[in-house]
Order: C-alpha cells, then structure tokens, then sequence
C-alpha cells in the first residue's frame, strides 16, 4: 500500500534547547497555565535515513520515517537559502517503516535519487522522545507548542534531547517569537540553531561540541538585497550560537570562531547599512559590541601566548623573569577565558541570541516605511552586491597603495577595512560563478587573504607590544626582571615588524594586480 503524494508546505517554527532538569517547572509558567486544552502525549521513534558518505546531508536534505502508535509517516525537508527558522517540508503517511521513495517526486529529494543513491539508502540513527503537545490559539496566533525530551541514538553513541519547538499554524511569525521570549524568561532555556537530524550527524561523526567554522552562503541571482542580508545573518548568528558548547569547553578555537560570527555579521550589517536604517537594529549593534568586548580579551591573550610566548619557551629562552611573565600571561589568558565563558552562560547571552533571531525574520527592517530604504531593500543582490564590493575595493585599493608609509592607527583602519572586504567577497562569491569570474575570484581571494593575513600579523604584533608594555610598567619598580623580560619581548615583536610589513605590501601588489572579478 503506498501513501498519497505529499502536499509541501513550509514550515516556521522556533527552539529552544534546555537540560532535562529544567522542565520541572515547565507546567507552572504563566503561559502554559492559561491553556485551557489539554496538552496531547505520545511516544515518537524517528529514524533518519542517508547513505555512508551522507549524501543527503550534503544536499541539504532531509529523509525521516516516523513512527506514531502503529502509523508511519515519512517527511522530506529541504533548507530554504540557508534557512534557520523555515523549511520547505513535504509528509505524508506510508505503509511501513521504510521509505516509500516513489512519493519523492516533486520534492527536493527527486534529484538527488539516482540509482546508486537508492540502492544505498539505509538508516543512520533514530530519536526517541516522550512528546508532549499544546495548543495556543486566540485571535491573533494559532501555534503548536511541543516539548520533545528523550535521546538520539546512533547504535553505538547516544546523547540525550530536550527541545521546545514552536510551531506557527496561524498569524505573523512575530508571535512566535513572542512565545520563545515568554518561555526563555520563565526558563533556563536557550535559542537552539540545530536540527535533531544536525545531532545526530554530529553524534556519527563525533563532531558534537567542536568548533564551528562559517558555513558557504549560497545567494541566487534576482534575490532581494533584503532577502540577501536575512541569509546572511542566519548563517552569521548560526556559526554564534553553534560554538557556545566549545567556548563553554574553554576550547580556545571556539572563542575564536564565536568571535567570526560576530564579526562577520557586524560586518554584514555595515555591507547593508542602507537597509537597516531603524531603532532595533541599533540596540542589536549595542549588543554585538557588548559580546565582541567579552570575546576578545581572550582570543587576544591566547594569541599572545601561542604566537610569542611558548615559541620563545621552546627556543628555552633564558632570560630572567621571562618565566613569571609567561605564568602572568597564563594568568590572564584564563582569567580573560573564564570572563568570556560566564558571558556565553548569562541570560544577556541567551537573550541577544534569541533577539537577533526575531530581528532577522521579523524586524523593523524587514518591513521599512521609508520608501527608499524599501527600494533599496528590493534591488536585486547581484546588482547590490557588485555595488558594495566595488566601493570596499576602491577603499582597500586607495590606502593600500600607502600601506609602507602608515602608522599603527592607519594601518589597523586599512586592516578593518580589507576584513569587510574579505567578508564581503564570501557572502557574495556565489552570484559570480562564470568560468572566468570564477578563475579570477579564486586569484583575488587568495592575494585578499594574503594582505589580510599580514596585517593581522602588525596588528597583533601592536597589541602584544602594548599588553607587554602594560605589564612592564606595572612591574618596573617592583619585580624589574619582570620588566627587562617583558622589554626583551617587546623588543622581539618590534623586530619582526619590518618583515611583516614587506610581505604584507607584497600581497597588496599581488591584489591589485588581479583586480575586480564581479564586472
């Protein structure tokens, strides 16, 4: 017996994620208190199926039978351009618990099933949960509210769940974030940026709580600007959001890739600054800084560290108060580390996460009353895009041809500035794909990255200079083997400038050779 075809529908919803534990007073916060129907219970066993290179996954691709009582439904999901809070879904009810692959047509499923990938479909890990599902409707909102708690099991790993999802069944998805704000007040909970499927590749491929690197953003031509910038900042607050775990690990790498995120989305924000012209936008500007100021005290620390000090404990470098200063900035780096990780831990944290989620999908900016940000807004990507990496071009091209005679100040303005640029370039790469555009981007990006790797380096050789000068000023009088040690450091960071600065004007020369590849 097979099921009817699936009807597609998209899907909105929110999650939150929160410890097991926190549930216990999940049935006394108002909300849930003010429900008048009874909430419905069952038990759900899902297995999700893929091959062993996971190609599905790799597509973007969902495929899940689930079993309700003695019912079987199977469901096709498909990120929409890179989408956090809505999919394109298609289910319907089969016989059995495997797939019935011939509803797949007219899904996002139907290219990817080639004969090899049919024969080599099999189940690759299955949830468990305990599910438990309120109705809230009134006049304005009809929404499904569903508590999930169980585990995900590959066969031979296994990790327990605990999810609230809100679903949108009727009115605007600002309700839905409404909801998540109510409950996270209530609860210790948090924005959750993963699927269940997302969780249990990261359980197969034991990738669960390692740093996160950002993801390829993928733009099609005739977008909107508008629409451009929402995917951006998905994948941006994604890459956030996806590193608290490593942070909380006191991995020093996922202090780093939380500050990319943060980074990169800021820097989105200042690419399409004419469209986020509105009071939101700049409390969510606040916020960043706020984070970003939480961030980088540790990553500055922990590069000090790796990059001067162990190399100069490996050369067994004898120098007199060299040792105390290396415990010093030991010292600090932890401190700096522990300041960052009870940040990520702090309702703040947890709130701006869940802010600049309902800023992204339902936000001022994303319905503006001016007419002109609203044009600007409209215009297709590509158009904004050549726009926008022509004039960050023009600027890095103008000081860069200064770049030997600029001071540290100017140097880390021309450093910021080849940053946007360099961001700029990967949120866009995708609208210039030509075999010749291509060709030449490859070359740009790689001489891109040459220049901002190089002034990277003077910057960091800047603010070790003035974090060791700090220390030795503190100790001149009394520890002053501490402070000759920290001159002698100073004094190395200084020397290798000369270097930098020559391999960086290199790079530049090697930039603008290459040039444009949007026009």
């Amino acid at each position: 017996m097979r099921g009817t075809a699936p009807l597609p529908h998209k899907e909105i919803e929110v999650k939150l994620e929160l410890a097991p534990k926190g549930l216990s007073s999940f049935p006394q916060i108002p909300l849930v208190r003010k429900l008048k129907s009874k909430p419905r219970r069952a038990t759900e066993v899902s297995v999700y199926f893929d091959t062993d290179k996971h190609k599905l996954r790799k597509k973007g691709v969902l495929l899940r039978v689930r079993r309700i009582g003695n019912r079987y439904v199977q469901t096709i999901k498909s990120a929409t351009n890179s989408g956090t809070f809505d999919r394109d879904e298609w289910e319907a009810e089969i016989a059995g618990e495997q797939p019935d692959l011939g509803l797949a047509k007219g899904t996002a499923l139907e290219e990817i099933l080639t004969k090899k990938v049919r024969q080599r479909l099999k189940p690759l890990f299955e949830t468990r949960v305990q599910r438990t599902e309120y109705e809230i409707a009134d006049d304005a909102r009809a929404a499904a509210l569903t508590v999930d708690q169980g585990t995900i099991d590959t066969g031979k790993h296994t990790t327990p769940l605990c999810e609230i999802e809100i679903e949108l069944k009727r009115g605007s998805a600002a309700e839905l974030f409404a909801i998540a704000r109510e409950l996270s007040q209530s609860l210790p909970a948090q924005l959750a940026v993963k699927s269940k499927s997302e969780r249990g590749y990261e359980l197969l491929d034991h990738s669960r709580g390692l740093p996160v690197k950002s993801a390829p953003i993928i733009l099609s031509p005739g977008l909107s600007a508008r629409d451009a910038f929402k995917i951006v900042g998905r994948a941006c607050l994604k890459q956030i959001v996806s590193n608290e775990t490593a942070l909380a690990k006191g991995d020093p790498e996922g202090v780093h890739q939380m500050r990319v995120g943060q980074r990169r989305l800021r820097a989105g924000m200042a690419l399409f600054a004419a469209l986020l012209r509105d009071s939101q936008t700049r409390a969510i500007k606040g916020e960043l800084k706020w984070l970003a100021g939480q961030l980088g005290p540790a990553r500055e620390l922990d590069v000090l560290l790796g990059r001067v000090i162990q190399p100069m404990k490996k050369r067994h470098v004898r120098w007199e108060g060299f040792p105390a200063i290396s415990r010093e900035v030991a010292r600090r780096r932890e401190a700096a580390l522990s300041s960052a990780q009870a940040a990520i831990r702090s309702t703040r944290f947890h709130a701006l996460t869940l802010e600049l989620a309902a800023w992204l999908e339902t936000g001022q900016w994303t319905n503006p009353t001016d007419d002109l940000v609203r044009d600007r807004g409209d215009a297709a990507i590509e158009i904004f895009a050549a726009d926008q990496l022509t004039r960050r071009w023009r600027k890095v091209r103008k000081q860069g041809k200064e770049l030997a005679h600029l001071d540290v100040r100017s140097r880390h303005k021309l450093r910021i500035k080849t940053k946007k640029l360099r961001y700029a370039v990967d949120f866009f790469a995708s609208l210039f794909q030509n075999k010749r555009a291509a060709k030449r981007q490859k070359k740009f990006l790689n001489a891109l990255e040459e220049l901002q790797d190089g002034l990277g380096d003077l910057n960091d050789i800047a603010v070790h200079e003035k974090r060791i000068a700090s220390m030795a000023a503190a100790r001149r009088q009394a520890k002053p083997k501490q402070a000759f040690a920290a001159g002698l450091l100073t004094g190395h960071e200084d020397a290798r400038i000369e270097t930098v600065l020559a391999s960086t004007e290199k790079a530049y020369v090697a930039l603008a050779k290459v040039g444009p590849f949007w026009r």
